[in-house]
């Protein structure tokens, strides 16, 4: 039953698919696109050698050497394990290699018309809606995405030009705290309306702790920001902890806000993509003092918050306005996207916990990753029927929850 239980995606990047059928079928490229490319990175290939290996101008003879030398290493990670399924569902190819390599590109280009989406998507993924944080601007099909979208560059303001980006966003001046404060409520209430929810990702670019500052110190902090020079006249950006009261200011601005809409905010945690990031700025503990005061405002935490994922649990289980998402898990480790299911599952309500969301701008990947999933519940659901914990019945109403209902409810999805 879990093969065939509609499901609701609760976080996709998916470039539009005008583009993507527009573009050379190349697989080395696009399987390079992330995720994939930063285990690459992180084998030992050279950032140099990644860029020609994403340049599909490069006939893929001469790329193929290196690509294989490092597939090799990371093909066996779940990022690795996505594309394997993804091309031998989709395209009928049993492995990545020299000898199937011309066939796979043919059958990617045979798939590359309109409706390529709806066809990987719901036809042989049984994925009824996405909800999507559009990275890449384009035509989206209504029937298929439902958008969120972010305040991030509302709540990050470093420097003068960070300031006037804001300006012309809300369409005001700011020459006050009280100025910005109306410009981006006001930007808000404009926005809002369009969307399905929120995605708040600043865990790549600073700490999710938003402390409660005072009016009178996010002042003092603005006047460092209107005071400083531009970058480009040589002028020092003001230092992160001048800056931060603002920003913790703004963050509690914003979250005041959204909790009039009653629309889930999805909150990056844990483990990040790329090389290099600050893994405590993503502890979802440090946002415990948001969770007290938004009492009314739905926080979803993603990833797992992997590998604070025992933490997140708890504060499901503590705060009634915190929830689980496993998106993103599946294609890093489908084993630890098991054992920490299997337990959340023991420890909270699963009316919390949403387990697919493929995060992936190439849409091979939300479909592998989609596979990957529903054998993970399948295993987990057996495990607990098996050992004598749930009936069957049980099983297989916590899976209709878990992979579509749960999703559905917080989203609005009829």
């Amino acid at each position: 039953m879990v093969r065939t239980i509609s499901l609701v995606d609760t976080h996709e990047h998916l470039e539009p698919e005008e583009s993507r059928i527009s573009k050379p079928q190349d697989p080395i490229s696009l399987f390079l696109t992330h995720y994939l490319s930063t285990d690459f990175l992180v084998a030992g290939l050279s950032p140099q050698d990644l860029e020609k290996l994403r340049n599909p101008r490069i006939p893929w003879e001469e790329r193929w050497p290196v690509f294989e030398e490092w597939w090799e290493y990371a093909c066996t990670t779940g990022y690795g394990q996505v594309i394997k399924v993804a091309i031998r569902e989709l395209y009928g190819v049993a492995e990545l290699s020299r000898s199937s390599y011309l066939r796979l590109i043919e059958k990617m280009k045979r798939r590359a018309v309109k409706g390529f989406y709806k066809w990987v998507l719901r036809e042989m993924g049984g994925i009824e809606k996405c909800i999507l944080d559009a990275l890449i601007p384009g035509r989206y099909d209504p029937d298929l995405f439902l958008k969120v979208v972010r305040f991030d560059d509302l709540v990050m303001i470093r420097s003068r030009e960070d300031l006037a980006r804001v300006c012309e966003k809300v369409g005001r001046p700011v020459h006050s705290l009280e100025d910005l404060e109306e410009g981006v409520r006001s930007y808000i209430k404009r926005t809002l309306p369009r969307y399905a929810g929120v995605k708040i990702g600043l865990a790549y670019e600073r700490s999710l702790y938003f402390e409660d500052v005072s009016r009178s110190d996010a002042e003092y902090s603005l006047k460092a920001v209107l005071a400083s020079r531009e970058s480009s006249t040589g002028g020092r950006a003001p230092s992160q902890s001048e800056i931060k009261p603002l920003q913790d200011y703004l963050m509690h601005c914003v979250l005041r806000e959204l909790e009039e809409w009653g629309k889930p905010v999805q909150v990056h945690t844990g483990i990040h993509e790329g090389l290099g990031h600050e893994l405590p700025n993503s502890r979802p503990t440090l946002m415990i003092n948001l969770f007290r005061k938004y009492p009314r405002l739905k926080f979803v935490l993603f990833h797992a918050s992997y590998p604070y994922s025992m933490e997140a649990a708890v504060l499901a289980k503590n705060y009634p306005n915190v929830y689980l998402d496993l998106c993103w898990i599946g294609a890093i480790s489908p084993t630890a996207t098991k054992r920490i299911l299997s337990e959340w599952l023991d420890l909270v309500p699963n009316n919390k916990v949403m387990v697919f969301g493929g995060d992936y701008i190439f849409v091979e990947g939300s479909y592998g990753e989609s596979r990957i999933v529903r054998g993970v519940v399948a295993e987990v659901l057996r495990e607990k029927v098996e050992g004598g914990r749930w009936s069957l019945d049980e099983a297989l109403r916590v899976a209709t929850r878990i992979l579509r209902e749960n999703a559905a409810r917080l989203f609005g999805i009829s």
